[in-house]
């Protein structure tokens, strides 16, 4: 409200005198303020903010109107100074007379209900409703646990796998990629290659269309699956509980046993599955009291972690953390495993906000 006002207020050319449609331009002295239509109050509303540099999300808006919008810009020419005072008073006292805001449409109120009601129910009155999508279906797609993608680059045609690929956060589109099969996987990299001339209403009609489809599977009960799960729990079991418990799934269940292994990372991972270049953002992650017990305490065959960790920040931190691990002395071994845990979990938050990426731990 404030920044309408002072966006009419100052900044903008002399336009007194000029007439919407005008050819010709009147002296300031023969000034009529112009009755606009609303549609052209909008028009003249979206002229003035983008003007200023004010980012507007027109996006969200259904085709009909921003296709409206366009039509009534392009038939405007003038307005003068007291017309554009007028519709700026006029919005400002619409905007603060508002006392609250709700979205438009179904999807709109589910999406600020989001969190507050069960998914089963958001599932069941989407199904009762019919989906009927709004704004960017790309955003709403770009939410979802990448799990749920897969099929999508599995079962679709490889262009619609290549537009998914290219709407994704590189972090993501590159995990995704990792886990489908070499074959596949080429053929989706090399149709991304060819994505460059595709009209922007059919990337838009195929994230409806898929944004429709995700939305139709059933909800699940576990946000992830039952390897990711598992791996989770044991990622911050003891070792020896760990390793217990994957001799039994060994013995149950030797392939669902080996997915459980690849999804643990632990502190012995780490010289693996962590690019050296990353681990100074680990570093800054971790309270360094944290660090420097972890450091201390990995001993034995964890002395290579600690080695790798040191030797991948700089000379004179890792200097002055060896300087601390031996004034530490001897650290207990359950100390030790609790800061190791603390590394880890820091390794996991900077894995899920996509800050680093974990190696494969079979490549470089």
């Amino acid at each position: 409200m404030s920044t309408a006002l002072t966006l009419a207020g100052g900044g903008l050319t002399d336009l007194s005198g000029l007439d919407v449609g005008g050819s010709s331009i009147t002296p300031a002295s023969a000034v009529r303020r112009v009755e606009l239509t609303k549609k052209q109050k909008a028009a003249v509303i979206v002229r003035l903010l983008l003007a200023e540099g004010v980012e507007l999300k027109l996006s969200d808006l259904p085709e009909e109107l921003q296709t409206e919008l366009a039509h009534q810009m392009s038939t405007m020419r003038f307005i003068d100074r007291l017309t554009l005072k007028s519709v700026v008073d006029e919005f400002v006292t619409e905007i603060e007379s508002i006392g609250l805001a709700f979205p438009g449409g179904l999807e709109g109120a589910l999406n600020v209900l989001d969190g507050t009601i069960s998914p089963s129910t958001a599932a069941r009155i989407r199904k009762a409703q019919g989906f009927v999508f709004t704004g960017d279906p790309w955003e709403t797609i770009a939410g979802l646990d990448p799990a749920r993608l897969l099929p999508v680059l599995e079962e679709e045609s490889a262009e619609v796998g290549a537009v998914l690929l290219s709407k994704l956060k590189v972090s993501v589109a590159a995990d995704l990629l990792g886990r489908i099969p070499g074959p596949r996987a080429r053929k989706l990299a090399y149709a991304i290659s060819l994505t460059g001339g595709v009209d922007p209403a059919v990337v838009a009609r195929i994230g409806r269309a898929l944004a429709a489809q995700l939305d139709a599977q059933p909800a699940r009960a576990f946000a992830s699956g039952p390897v990711e799960r598992v791996g989770a729990i044991l990622n911050f079991a003891t070792g020896s509980i760990r390793e217990d418990v994957l001799t039994g799934l060994d013995e149950e269940d030797a392939a669902f046993a080996e997915e459980v292994r690849k999804s643990i990372f632990t502190f012995a991972n780490i010289p693996d599955r962590i690019d050296a270049r990353d681990i100074p953002k680990i570093t800054r992650d971790v309270d360094q009291a944290v660090l420097i017990t972890a450091l201390a305490g990995a001993t034995g065959t964890l002395e290579k972690v600690s080695n790798f960790i040191l030797e991948s920040i700089s000379k004179r931190m890792a200097d002055q953390f060896r300087e601390e691990m031996s004034n530490l002395g001897k650290v207990k071994p359950k100390d030790a495993e609790e800061a190791m845990g603390a590394i880890v979990a820091a390794i996991r938050a900077l894995e899920a906000s996509g800050e680093i990426m974990l190696l494969s731990g079979e490549d470089d």
